[in-house]
């Protein structure tokens, strides 16, 4: 858990999911490196972090079992297509029992789980 407190508009509680998606712009990097800096070791998921190009892509730390991706606008690459592609995927085809993500994007954070 880190020592920096989460906003209080942050809506995050993902303690009994399976596995984690994390998703946002550059401009909530901060906010994403909150979120990751709270989870256990043993957590599982992805980040998708959209940026403008591969001059935007910087270091994030994860826990071991999280897989970091960024998305370059510049070629194409968009948050909205990643995230209903890992949503298609965990919510529909997976055997997990819970699913937890946090997305912001062009407007406020949405929490979607699978429960």
């Amino acid at each position: 858990m880190t020592d920096q407190q989460l906003p209080s508009a942050v809506a995050w509680a993902p303690e009994d999911a399976d596995r984690i998606l994390l998703a946002a712009h550059e401009h909530e990097l901060a906010t994403v490196r909150l979120l990751l800096a709270t989870l256990d070791a043993k957590a599982r998921g992805t980040v998708f972090i959209e940026v403008e190009s591969a001059a935007d892509i910087v270091e994030i730390g994860a826990p071991p079992r999280f897989e970091v991706r960024f998305l370059l606008r510049d070629r194409g690459q968009e948050l909205g297509r990643a995230v209903d592609a890992w949503c298609e995927e965990w919510l529909t085809y997976s055997d997990c029992a819970a699913v937890y993500a946090w997305v912001a994007g062009r407007g406020p954070a949405r929490v979607l789980t699978a429960d």
